[in-house]
């Protein structure tokens, strides 16, 4: 949940659009890795219907304490420090859960004493947790702003949105208590991001869920598609109904979502708000790549560790067959360059469907993550992304504006300027572009006269 600052930029979509360079395998030296921390497990105070997480108790079934032990604390902090590359300045933890707030402040102080111990005076460790928000009070928000945490906050839109999946385990609704903790947050000065499912629910309210992030302020929003595949799938199918739950977004739902958010931001809140799949998406475009797994040509370095030091390859992939090992047997650095872990990584690139790879858009998509290659394409091939064809509808859509945004930036100017030509009044200078006349192409990219677009507002 880092935090989620990209430079604005362009590419189109196309034969000559970038793409990182995959051509030359994995060296001896790998670069560092990010670790996921689930420091108890599964287990949480809530019973959000959606979580893929809380039947992972299944991994454990003779488990009595699900809190990681300081040994394992000390293990884990000692051997992350030491996978990452010597020229980062800044080691990045991310605790998550189940609900990491369970274990209280003295856990996550003895994080930071061990933190201070055991990292080299010239490197800095920064925190960032995920939680539910509900056990926030004015102890854990000061404990969180003085130590410099930043904090994930998931919440899913207004009231009868969030709480029509987000409740807890007496089926009591939670949005109340998620925006007083956001409040508590806010009143102690504690940064903090959103972090919001997309569901079948609430992914046809897309506006009305970007705008109550705004008012309840968030600057810094990540939205999270929700696809959970149906117990018993039909075969060589790609019909929502059958392939998935009924509470996962559709393809083309969450493509629309997209392209409503971006429109009301790119009207109003470019360079205010940040929301990362568009900041991913300019990356593309500028031709620096997206740096988030998801988007990027190959994975495999983003990792799992489950409360007992049991190292995972992935978040998504918390299950045996992708158990690499333990860090009390085997180091850290050695199970994340491990030939599993190397081929978990090739195979986001190597699986790619023929159709993607041909994809005028495949330079930002990637093929997205391989947990939701459950679809098949037109030629019947597996392993295309079940959310195909909401990601490319939304990238063939922003693509005029990310072209001219991905201009400001290579001409050293903000992306934001994008913006200010749209609502410059007519005859006025637009900045470093000129003026928009009435029978101009309107700037933000629809192909309309201005006049018959953006400037009816004029």
């Amino acid at each position: 949940m880092p935090r989620t600052e990209t430079d604005s930029s362009e590419h189109s979509p196309g034969p000559d659009a970038p793409s990182a360079d995959v051509t030359s395998g994995p060296s001896q030296v790998m670069p560092g890795v990010h670790v996921l921390v689930k420091p108890i497990g599964p287990v949480c105070n809530l019973a959000c219907e959606y979580c893929y997480y809380l039947h992972k108790d299944q991994l454990y079934p003779d488990e009595r304490s699900w809190r990681m032990s300081d040994d394992t604390l000390r293990l884990f902090i000692k051997q992350y420090i030491d996978c990452q590359p010597p020229a980062v300045p800044e080691i990045e933890f991310a605790w998550q859960g189940g609900e990491p707030t369970l274990l209280g402040i003295d856990f996550f102080q003895r994080v930071v004493d061990l933190q201070k111990q055991l990292a080299p005076p010239d490197r800095r460790c920064r925190n960032a947790i995920q939680t539910n928000g509900v056990l926030l009070d004015d102890a854990w928000c000061e404990f969180l702003r003085d130590h410099g945490f930043l904090v994930g906050l998931s919440i899913d839109g207004p009231a009868d949105l969030h709480d029509r999946y987000r409740h807890d385990k007496e089926g009591r609704p939670t949005f109340d208590r998620v925006l007083a903790g956001l409040r508590c947050l806010q009143k102690h000065g504690v940064p903090c991001n959103a972090l919001t499912v997309v569901n079948r629910h609430n992914g046809s309210h897309p506006r009305r869920v970007y705008r109550l992030l705004k008012e309840v302020g968030f600057e810094f929003i990540q939205f999270i598609p929700i696809v959970e595949p149906a117990a018993q799938p039909a075969s060589g199918q790609n019909d929502p109904d059958t392939l998935v739950s009924d509470r996962s977004v559709r393809p083309r739902q969450f493509g629309m979502f997209l392209i409503e958010v971006f429109e009301e931001w790119l009207r109003n809140d470019v360079g205010r708000i940040f929301v990362q799949t568009f900041d991913q998406a300019l990356s593309g475009w500028v031709g620096v790549g997206p740096t988030l797994c998801e988007f990027t040509p190959r994975c495999g370095r983003a990792l799992l560790l489950e409360h007992n030091g049991d190292l995972y390859s992935c978040d998504h992939f918390a299950s045996p067959d992708y158990r690499l090992g333990n860090i009390h047997e085997t180091p850290l650095s050695a199970l994340a360059s491990c030939p599993q872990q190397i081929q978990f990584g090739r195979d986001k690139e190597d699986k790619l469907p023929a159709a993607c790879r041909k994809c005028c858009v495949r330079f930002v998509c990637n093929g997205g993550c391989p947990k939701n290659r459950i679809a098949v394409t037109a030629n019947g091939e597996a392993g295309l992304n079940y959310l195909c064809e909401g990601y490319r509808l939304f990238f063939e859509h922003i693509d005029p504006v990310m072209r001219a945004m991905a201009q400001e930036v290579r001409n050293g100017r903000p992306a934001s300027n994008v913006t200010q030509r749209l609502h410059a009044p007519r005859g006025q200078a637009a900045p470093h572009g000129g003026h928009v006349g009435r029978n101009d192409p309107c700037p933000c990219g629809s192909g309309k006269k201005y006049k018959h677009c953006c400037g009816r507002a004029q």
